[in-house]
């Protein structure tokens, strides 16, 4: 593998709002992918909504319109041999991403935002793992990075050759998040959401000034039961603190 940066943290999350939410929320001109249920629970390798600027297939000298599309989350760079690396790009971190090559065309070209009501976190705490749930008042959006990758096991007839993946940006933990790990997800403001999903922004230099403009996020996190550990479990008791 190239020098892709690899970091295990925004492993799990949860994401509730429906389509019409979203649409309401991000002011969506095209839909793509059927409507997914509510996520308490979203691991990587899972499908997810994301949101992101992207001229219309039949149209690529048309500008760019607001689509809200189904992708796999883990990205798959268009090098990639197979699919297998996604699972271990979740997440990348922000200050590198206009330098590595795995993430530097994307951050030119192909930024989005994946929402979420919130995310998990373990706190090492005695000899165990402690999981935490981190939220604000507001939808919380999680810059990311997509990419599109060749199948080569499907047919070029075949609608599924192309799979799009994403990966979430994380930056340095601060205030209240750095107990529980160092680093957590760059969360969008709604001042900047245009401008991150603008895909005619191309200038890395601008990107990274942009990512230096994000504010720190302020979450709140609180303890949840242990039986978020498990993948199999998905239910809004997940979201209910103990303790």
């Amino acid at each position: 593998m190239r020098d892709a940066t690899i970091f295990f943290m925004c492993g799990r999350y949860a994401s509730t709002q429906s389509d019409h939410d979203l649409r309401a929320v991000f002011d969506i001109a095209e839909t793509i992918g059927e409507e997914l249920p509510p996520a308490y629970n979203v691991a990587p390798t899972q499908t997810v909504r994301t949101i992101l600027e992207r001229a219309p297939k039949d149209e690529p000298e048309a500008d760019a319109v607001r689509q809200l599309r189904s992708v796999r989350w883990g990205l798959i760079p268009s090098w990639s041999k197979d699919i297998k690396i996604g699972s271990r790009l979740i997440n990348a971190r922000s200050e590198t991403i206009t330098e590595k090559p795995t993430f530097k065309k994307a951050a030119a070209r192909r930024r989005c935002i994946v929402p979420a009501d919130g995310y998990y976190e373990w706190e090492k705490r005695e000899g165990r793992k402690v999981p935490y749930f981190l939220h604000s008042e507001r939808l919380l959006e999680m810059a990311g990075l997509y990419e599109l990758w060749r199948d080569p096991t499907k047919s070029d007839e075949d609608p599924d050759r192309w799979v799009w993946s994403v990966t979430v940006l994380t930056a340095p933990a601060a205030d209240a998040l750095g107990h529980i790990h160092d680093r957590s997800p760059v969360i969008v403001p709604e001042s900047l959401r245009s401008e991150w999903l603008d895909p005619a922004m191309t200038d890395l230099g601008s990107v990274q000034e942009m990512l230096a403009a994000i504010p720190e996020p302020s979450l709140v996190p609180y303890e949840v039961s242990s039986a978020v550990n498990s993948v199999k479990n998905d239910n809004p008791d997940l979201l209910q603190p103990v303790g």
